[in-house]
């Protein structure tokens, strides 16, 4: 390491050995005089503790105390606490005044001091007897660590909100979740909560009490404690909390008229602590969707911590919240492409707050655009693709398959060749519940696609899969947003059919559990992602009406041409294997050669299209059914996976005899 010798009129030239440059010096100065201030403390109290322990050892004769002696062994205990102190970072403002971590540095400190004491004492001529020394130790740990809990009490008071000047608040829960969000309310007097009472099901904690919040009961006793403590919301302060759980506490508290609140779900807080902030209102989403996601956090870091990655679709709901999770991992780059420069600009916001649009990595692009997916692969050389740009209302598709072939089949075969091309180490392709057992064209393309990316990942030396899931609620189109928009104008709420049931998933939760399925071991799968148990959508419609106030009618309109009555999220030959993720299930995939594309031509008659979609989604593998101009790739690989090696077709639509 080379370092650089500084020259005259440099200001770390003039700094003293050991002073920090630049404004860390004025920041050390102006916090040393607090540090200095627990350092004469401490060592007050260890002088103290020398008189004290001196005086029992005499019985309390003051005539043998012998004062000279006493002081100038306070001095060198003080001396020697101190430089204890630094070693073991007790005035470094390594932590927060009074915390355990101090507390454990402390005792650490008076372990090493007393001894050192003992021994200078012994040089010095025995100025006080040894067993006072070793008194002193205990009793110095005990008043130091006393001056430390007095202060950060007062300093708590003093933080207090009045007991009247915010909403009574009984909370749900006594665990971590709870200690934080009851931390910060009372950690704050403009907080506009009052913690009154706890609640948990726990019995070991029916005496436990957090920063003097008592635990009154369990979840069945919530109306009497809600009753005797007068309080005005109930807060749900349990991040792991699935959605009966929500369910059945909103049910309890609707004939309570007090406010339900929640915590944001583990998946949301993302593992940093609760704020007072993050206490909002019951959404639809958390009674349907929320569950517990656990992943693998080493997994994941170790294949998008520094890499470059690519986002596809990225201002669309699944793939901006993609972005927004994939950019927690610390990637070397986060390309995000998508034709839709309003969306991009959304995500962007949320990324950095600013939404400029002069980031190279916005990519104004469309994935039909071969000549331009070529241009972005050549500038950003991704190294990880999550594929989620796909047109995927099922009703508008049946009405124009061809745009169905368009976008979500030749758009998708053009990216797999072209991160084949480009050397893309992994590739994560968004499927849809659609595609299992498919009777619709939405189904038929994304079934596709999931053959054409098993296919690539047997020729390419990277890892290629495709993820399945259901219906993402609080994305663009979902049951949710449709719902709420009939509501706002007055109604009605339509649904299909009485008996519709579909699986659900917060957006956040399938992102997260999309983001860990890339890093799953697979080969020519299809990673199932688990959506819990399927929810019948008349009666969320009935709870949204009901939530509206008003009378709100709702309407059964039929179900839809290629709509199901439950949706499905394995095929009828595919086994619900788990070897990796107890939520992600691997089914194995027939590959298809993209050389059967030039099969399909766009201005086909509809029916005759879908009847062809149908077929490529259902039929082997047929590599040598079409008649393609096959072109070999620009730089083709061998020595990969078995062996494995890239080849190229250029597609050629037009009529087939």
């Amino acid at each position: 390491m080379q370092t650089r010798r500084a020259a005259a009129g440099d200001p770390a030239a003039d700094l003293i050995p050991g002073e920090w440059p630049g404004r860390a010096a004025p920041w050390f100065r102006a916090a040393l005089p607090g540090r200095a201030a627990r350092a004469a403390a401490d060592a007050l109290a260890l002088a103290t503790a020398l008189l004290i322990a001196t005086l029992l050892r005499h019985d309390g004769h003051l005539e043998y105390l012998d004062g000279a002696g006493l002081m100038a062994l306070s001095l060198v205990a003080a001396v020697v606490h101190t430089a204890a102190g630094i070693q073991f970072g007790l005035y470094t403002g390594r932590w927060s005044y009074g915390c355990f971590e101090e507390i454990l540095a402390l005792a650490k400190t008076a372990a090493v001091t007393t001894p050192l004491v003992f021994v200078l004492d012994t040089l010095l001529g025995r100025l006080v007897p040894r067993s006072a020394i070793i008194g002193a130790g205990l009793i110095g740990l005990v008043l130091a660590a006393g001056i430390r809990y007095a202060v950060r009490l007062l300093h708590d008071q003093r933080l207090r909100p009045h007991p009247e000047s915010g909403t009574r608040v009984v909370v749900v829960g006594a665990g971590e979740g709870a200690t934080q969000v009851i931390r910060a309310m009372l950690r704050s007097p403009s907080s506009p909560y009052v913690p009154v009472a706890l609640l948990d099901d726990d019995p070991t904690k029916r005496a436990l009490q957090i920063m003097g919040v008592p635990v009154a009961g369990n979840r069945t006793a919530l109306a009497e404690v809600v009753r005797r403590f007068r309080a005005d919301a109930v807060v749900i302060a349990i991040p792991s909390a699935g959605a009966d759980l929500v369910r059945e506490l909103t049910g309890l508290a609707e004939p309570l008229n007090v406010d339900l609140k929640v915590l944001p779900p583990v998946v949301e807080l993302f593992g940093r602590t609760v704020r007072v902030e993050d206490i909002r209102p019951v959404s639809h989403a958390d009674l349907l969707g929320r569950r517990e996601i656990t992943i693998d956090l080493a997994a994941i870091a170790g294949y998008l911590q520094g890499r470059r990655v690519l986002v596809t679709g990225a201002g669309g709901s699944i793939g901006s919240e993609l972005c927004r999770q994939v950019a927690r991992f610390d990637p070397a780059t986060l390309v995000m492409l998508d034709r839709d420069e309003s969306g991009l600009h959304a995500v962007q916001l949320s990324l950095d707050g600013r939404g400029m649009l002069d980031d190279r990595n916005l990519v104004v692009a469309d994935i039909r655009d071969q000549q331009r997916l070529d241009e972005v692969f050549t500038e950003h050389r991704p190294q990880v693709v999550f594929h989620a740009a796909a047109l995927k209302h099922l009703p508008l598709l049946e009405m124009h398959p061809s745009e169905a072939l368009k976008t979500n089949i030749l758009g998708t075969y053009q990216i797999l060749q072209t991160a084949m091309r480009h050397h893309v180490d992994r590739l994560v392709n968004i499927s849809t519940d659609k595609a299992a057992d498919p009777c619709s064209v939405l189904g038929y393309s994304k079934r596709i696609t999931e053959r054409l990316t098993a296919a690539a990942d047997a020729a390419a030396p990277g890892t290629y899969t495709s993820v399945r899931f259901g219906n993402v609620l609080g994305s663009r189109g979902s049951v949710l947003t449709a719902f709420a928009a009939q509501v706002e104008a007055g109604g009605p709420i339509t649904v299909t059919d009485p008996d519709v049931t579909r699986y659900f998933m917060t957006v956040q939760e399938a992102c997260r559990l999309v983001i860990q399925a890339g890093a799953v071991d697979s080969h020519g799968e299809v990673l199932i992602l688990d959506m819990g148990e399927p929810v019948r959508i008349a009666d969320v419609a009935r709870r949204i009406a009901e939530s509206a106030g008003g009378h709100v009618q709702i309407v059964y309109t039929g179900l839809r041409p290629g709509e199901k009555l439950a949706e499905v999220l394995l095929g009828p030959s595919e086994p619900d294997h788990r070897p990796n993720h107890p939520l992600i299930s691997q089914a194995p995939v027939p590959p298809l050669d993209g050389a059967v594309l030039s099969l399909l031509d766009a201005s086909a008659p509809r029916a005759d299209l879908i009847a062809v979609l149908r077929w490529l989604s259902e039929s082997p593998a047929l590599p040598g059914r079409a008649e393609p101009a096959v072109t070999p790739a620009p730089a083709q690989r061998s020595g990969g996976r078995n062996g494995k090696r890239q080849a190229e077709f250029t597609m050629r639509l037009g009529r087939h005899p």
